[in-house]
């Protein structure tokens, strides 16, 4: 952690409500005139799109143990930690981006499923912001989570998760139904082991959580949307958190326990606003003390 440098990381797989949250933080960025700096979990997947698909071809013809992205084989955890350790110190460090299709190939200068070459951070920022699946990350010598000053967990239910794995593979990539179940089969042990304890070490955590019939997620015909769905808000330390103003403010919201906050779904970007604009302004106003 740092106080002159602060580090804001959210972790949680992709099409968990990652993005809604990086959406959410850019508007009070904006808003607050807060110089971030973004840095991208893809970035730090160890293999580029066709290595990865090699590996797991040979994993599963039995030449080697299973990989996947969510476990730390696949990815530079070490460096992770590394850049987050130097963005503390210093506020500087190394930076590149995975180019994940046409139009960042376009923009990047790269094929898609390559990374960009490493390059220094902007100058000058006032804060990191990291968005993947690692930023809680802590297994063996590795303790990415340590470096990071506000740590914010984003997970739907498990059966929403595949359900919104499922259509967007199918959907927007064309993977068959089969295929799409093996990568999850595939991850599982990864996703329990190295994945589900980082929602343990956050300070703020964001659930989402279906009030429509999602038993069986591998014949659901629609994602359930935010007005079908509730998100559970649970806060590591609740004191000096106003529960009484976010209550007022988001209205048919309720306390399920001293440290749950539950919101309808709808509202799950305002509760970010208002949840996190006076932690980061707090992190901006002790940076400011520190200089």
């Amino acid at each position: 952690m740092s106080t002159r440098h602060p580090i804001i990381a959210v972790t949680g797989s992709s099409g968990a409500g990652t993005t809604t949250v990086m959406k959410s933080f850019t508007h009070i960025f904006r808003r607050e005139k807060i110089r971030a700096q973004v840095l991208e979990g893809d970035s730090f997947h160890r293999y580029d799109r066709a290595e990865m698909r090699e590996r797991v071809r040979r994993a599963d013809a039995g030449e080697g143990p299973q990989i996947s992205h969510f476990g730390p084989e696949s990815n530079l955890l070490d460096t992770l930690a590394e850049v987050f350790q130097s963005y503390g110190e210093s506020g500087t460090g190394q930076v590149r981006r995975y180019i994940h299709d046409a139009g960042e190939a376009k923009e990047l200068g790269g094929e898609p499923g390559t990374f960009t070459p490493w390059q220094p951070m902007i100058d000058g920022s006032d804060l990191l912001f990291y968005e993947g699946l690692h930023g809680g990350f802590e297994h063996g010598t590795t303790d990415v989570a340590r470096h990071v000053d506000l740590l914010v967990g984003v997970v739907p239910v498990i059966n929403l998760e595949w359900i919104q794995k499922l259509h967007r593979d199918q959907n927007l990539r064309g993977y068959s139904p089969e295929a799409v179940t093996d990568t999850i089969l595939r991850r599982m042990p990864d996703y329990v082991n190295h994945i589900c304890p980082q929602f343990s070490r956050t300070h703020v955590n964001f659930q989402r959580v279906p009030t429509v019939d999602t038993s069986n997620p591998f014949i659901a015909k629609d994602i359930p949307s935010a007005d079908e769905s509730l998100v559970v808000i649970r806060f590591a330390n609740p004191k000096g958190i106003d529960f009484s103003y976010l209550l007022g403010m988001l209205h048919d919201s309720f306390m399920s326990r001293p440290n749950n906050l539950v919101v309808p779904g709808g509202k799950m970007g305002l509760a970010m606003q208002l949840i996190f604009t006076p932690m980061i302004l707090r992190l901006m106003d002790q940076k400011r003390r520190a200089a």
